[in-house]
């Protein structure tokens, strides 16, 4: 596997912000209106970098471009329910996969990294790969920082608990300790709190 060539992951890097910068999806954060996936994507490899110092270059990778164009698949393109919306997430991680594979040839990566890319995307060995459960981690917190505050008044509070429950089932103890340290508001601390039994 072809790895460490420092120029080469800097322009895949900023391929991928390339890819990622007309998104119509906003969000607030801080008080500032920023691009949704373009913001999520720094924040995810900021803390891959933070759980694990070892990263891999395709760990990276896959944070950056975990939900690259993810505004041309929207949730509304498929229709209700719950074995639908776990396809829709299957059919995602594909299609970030796909996308982030073209992205990585143009920036001339071996074929076994890009396998690998596409792997940590589509979390395959969740629970038994420590990479894919540095990515895991990593969206848990991203989820928690900048979306959980929004999310929470547009569903019932039985349904962001049981969210929430089973985010921390998913994430690390260093995450989960990571997410405790946040200044949440106070109605998200309390729902987080009766998730982890607290």
């Amino acid at each position: 596997m072809q790895v460490n060539d420092g120029d080469r992951f800097h322009r895949a890097i900023a391929a991928i912000d390339a890819a990622n910068a007309d998104d119509p999806e906003t969000l607030s954060l801080k008080g500032e209106v920023v691009p949704k996936e373009q913001t999520h994507a720094e924040m995810a490899l900021r803390w891959v970098e933070r759980l694990r110092p070892d990263a891999s270059e395709a760990l990276k990778l896959a944070s950056r471009a975990h939900h690259v164009r993810r505004w041309e698949r929207p949730r509304a393109d498929y229709p209700a329910g719950r074995q639908v919306y776990l396809r829709w997430r299957r059919d995602l991680q594909v299609f970030h996969a796909e996308t982030a594979a073209a992205i990585l040839r143009t920036c001339d990566y071996d074929e076994e990294t890009i396998a690998r890319v596409g792997m940590i995307i589509r979390k395959q060995g969740l629970g038994r790969d420590p990479e894919v459960q540095a990515l895991e981690d990593a969206l848990s917190l991203v989820f928690m920082e900048t979306q959980l505050h929004a999310f929470r008044p547009t569903q019932e509070e039985d349904t962001v608990i049981g969210i929430l429950r089973k985010t921390w089932r998913k994430m690390s103890p260093a995450a989960r300790e990571a997410a405790l340290s946040f200044d949440f508001d106070p109605e998200d601390r309390r729902l987080i709190e009766a998730a982890i039994g607290s």
